[in-house]
């Protein structure tokens, strides 16, 4: 954070400080963890459903916590508000007048946090770069990520997440965001926000509320975002996989699962390789390019800075090559267009293996009116890109209850505890393995237990050809 006094801090968020020599200057950053606790760090006590972080405030300041954000009087060095998450806003919106980092806001159906891991790469180049671990994306996540710039940071990047009308607004109220990032208007959520308009609308929000000095980065992916801020004087830059977009890819190939092709912007093309699984990263590396074309930097160094980005975000399209198969780790969460790209990327790398291709499925959540279809949608994908088996987990169906089979595809169905004890005697050497579902399924468990398994196998394997 900014060099800021303790009685300033006090000041911003009209809050009580106890215990505290007011005149001292501090550069704190804000903490939720308790376990986080150090030197350089100030603990945020929130009550949740389970826990009272009043409970472990002691512990914070042992720890090194210089003070604790409370709503209690506790005794140690604290400052006392009546709402900890309204007093992190607040010193946020303060703290956001007084950086000169440009701040860039990433919003849309899919790919945020893909294209935040992308972006803070390429930015990078050019200075320090604030950045939210996972996916921090809410009226928590923003104030907390942008207390973290100091006076040397250049640029700040947030994700902006809604569950209901207005909640970018608000975000942006709070972050007054530079350049504003809209990916894709999507199918995930619609089930919240009742249509597809309403989502737009919603994701709008972004550009809605940029400044005239602005710059809008727009996806060419749908029908809405294009049109974000038309009417407006705005700077607006639309990126994509079409002649007429500013920032574009030609030449699209994928290798190995991974995607090469010639990055073209108004100021020249240069090629670039990917080391992220899936065609659908091309949209992802497009958006960060587009935000870096924006801020000056050349197609040389975007070229660079995404051929050689990896995603520290967990649980995305991660590959894993254990005893001759292909496992991708896609559980993060699964809407029916990351459903889609997943199982295009599986059935490409089977190919290239030449065995067979495995889709462990679990429920996409959030989907409203259309959930049914949604899932049988991508049943029928399945069958059409010739994955060979698709075992539902859990309470979903991707085909008809009576059917066991799509085509040549067989169907599976099982618990997420049985999954791997059931399949892996029928998994060989050279097959291709996707699990995808919501983030409420908990296929990231299933996931590890399969690594693990095949592992063990792997190691029994090497045993038995040492004897």
């Amino acid at each position: 954070m900014i060099a800021l006094s303790l009685g300033e801090i006090a000041s911003i968020v009209g809050g009580v400080p106890h215990n505290l020599d007011v005149s001292r200057v501090t550069s704190a950053a804000p903490i939720i963890d308790s376990r986080k606790a150090k030197s350089g760090t100030f603990f945020c006590a929130f009550k949740g459903k389970n826990q009272d972080g009043n409970q472990f405030a002691e512990a914070a300041i042992d720890a090194g916590a210089e003070f604790v954000l409370t709503t209690a009087a506790l005794g140690v060095p604290s400052i006392q508000v009546d709402d900890v998450g309204r007093a992190l806003s607040v010193l946020a919106k303060e703290v956001r007048t007084r950086i000169s980092a440009k701040v860039i806001g990433i919003t849309g159906s899919q790919g945020k946090t893909t294209t935040k891991d992308l972006l803070r790469a390429v930015l990078s180049t050019k200075g320090e770069v604030i950045a939210p671990e996972g996916s921090f994306n809410n009226e928590l996540g923003v104030p907390l990520t942008l207390l973290g710039a100091t006076e040397k940071t250049a640029f700040v990047i947030l994700e902006m997440g809604a569950r209901h009308t207005g909640d970018i607004a608000h975000l942006c109220s709070i972050a007054k965001p530079n350049i504003g990032l809209v990916l894709v208007v999507g199918s995930a959520h619609v089930g919240e926000f009742g249509s597809v308009e309403k989502l737009a609308a919603t994701k709008a929000e972004l550009i809605d509320t940029l400044s005239d000095a602005g710059i809008a980065i727009l996806g060419d992916y749908d029908a809405y975002t294009p049109t974000f801020g038309s009417s407006r004087r705005i700077k607006r830059i639309i990126f994509g996989e079409n002649a007429h977009d500013n920032v574009r890819a030609a030449d699209i190939e994928l290798r190995s699962g991974r995607a090469h092709f010639d990055l073209v912007t108004p100021d020249g093309r240069a090629g670039c390789s990917l080391r992220l699984v899936g065609a659908h990263h091309v949209a992802n590396a497009l958006a960060a390019a587009a935000v870096g074309f924006a801020c000056g930097i050349s197609p040389e160094l975007l070229a660079g800075a995404l051929s050689t980005a990896e995603v520290a975000s967990k649980w995305r399209m991660e590959l894993h090559e254990v005893n001759g198969v292909t496992v991708i780790n896609d559980s993060y969460n699964a809407n029916p267009e990351s459903m889609a790209a997943a199982l295009r990327t599986a059935s490409l790398l089977a190919q290239e293996s030449g065995g067979s291709c495995w889709a462990l499925l679990g429920k996409m959540h959030e989907l409203g009116a259309s959930e049914v279809e949604s899932h049988l949608e991508i049943g029928r994908l399945a069958s059409e890109l010739h994955i060979d088996h698709l075992v539902e987990v859990g309470e979903v169906r991707f085909a008809p209850s009576a059917e066991s089979a799509i085509g040549e595809m067989e169907i599976h169905r099982c618990a997420a505890s049985e999954a791997v004890q059931i399949f892996l005697p029928y998994i060989s050497e050279g097959d291709v393995i996707v699990i995808k579902a919501s983030r409420a399924e908990q296929l990231d468990r299933l996931a590890e237990e399969l690594i693990h398994e095949l592992r063990a196998r792997e190691e029994k394997g090497k045993e038995g050809s040492e004897e």
